[in-house]
């Protein structure tokens, strides 16, 4: 716990329960993380959520999760509109980022953000745009795309450690878990060729991670995720999709999708390289 003067500001670690508050700001920003998203989120690191607090009452946030002792991720800085430019948010910001240690620290910043991030160490390596519209689902199942539980989980794991800078086990076994998520693979001769995620959010549903090894694989998957969504009342989706790799783009407008705000992805230090041809949609603009 950190204690910044008597009668003001106390940041301590949050709990899933107070995580609810954030994510209602999270959803007032505009981001609109998934509904059931906090479950999976502190399944991979449970000490790596703070919270402020002035005489009790929640007044900013900020997520350092770690995934490997190389590696973590910032998300959820935030601090309640009426209270900004009083330092609140900077030592909220301070007490996340001694939780990551040495680790090379990355996040998704807003353009507005974009310059803090700069003076505080951070380097802009690509930039993303949150794709959002209706996409037409598929009557029937679509073709070689099966649900997550019918794939060797080591296999999917493995699949899965090739798009993200470090590998992350424990959060995908709650993320394909998490009630209200659907996790879909593509199969080809027998291997995944690329998986997906849909959850609901407030009045769409969000898609991610979306990996594949190509458009085609993408493709699919991103219509069988539409027809998740439908079957829990969801006509727009959203993705988050980098301009690392331009076909997701190309992919988004086939779908007619449009974009609608962008995010950079910086970073602290140098990271584990990633196959970015097959990154169409990231997992979450909060975890990476």
């Amino acid at each position: 716990m950190t204690l910044l003067s008597p009668g003001s500001l106390i940041v301590s670690t949050a709990s899933p329960q107070d995580w609810e508050t954030v994510r209602a700001w999270a959803v007032e920003e505009g981001w609109n993380p998934g509904l059931s998203d906090a479950s999976a989120f502190f399944a991979q690191d449970p000490e790596g959520f703070f919270l402020g607090r002035i005489d009790g009452e929640p007044v900013s946030a900020v997520s350092v999760v770690t995934y490997d002792d190389a590696y973590a991720f910032l998300g959820f800085y935030l601090v309640r509109p009426e209270l900004r430019g009083l330092g609140h948010g900077l030592a909220t910001w301070r007490a996340g980022l001694a939780h990551a240690g040495a680790r090379t620290v990355g996040l998704d910043g807003v353009p507005a953000q974009q310059e803090n991030y700069r003076r505080s160490g951070f380097t802009m390596a690509y930039r993303s745009a949150r794709y959002v519209g209706e996409v037409p689902a598929p009557d029937r199942p679509v073709a070689g795309v099966v649900p997550a539980g019918r794939v060797d989980p080591a296999a999917l794991a493995a699949y899965d450690s090739t798009c993200h800078h470090a590998d992350r086990p424990r959060f995908l076994s709650a993320w394909l878990t998490t009630p209200g998520h659907r996790a879909l693979v593509r199969v080809t001769e027998g291997r995944p060729t690329g998986y997906g995620v849909v959850r609901p959010a407030e009045g769409e549903a969000r898609i991610g991670p979306l990996f594949a090894d190509g458009p085609q694989d993408a493709a699919a998957l991103l219509d069988a995720l539409a027809r998740e969504a439908r079957d829990f009342g969801a006509a727009r989706i959203a993705i988050d999709m980098p301009e690392a790799n331009p076909a997701a783009a190309r992919l988004a407008r086939e779908r007619g999708l449009e974009p609608t705000f962008e995010t950079a992805r910086m970073y602290t230090g140098p990271v584990r390289p990633v196959a970015w041809e097959r990154v169409f949609g990231v997992t979450t603009l909060e975890l990476g």
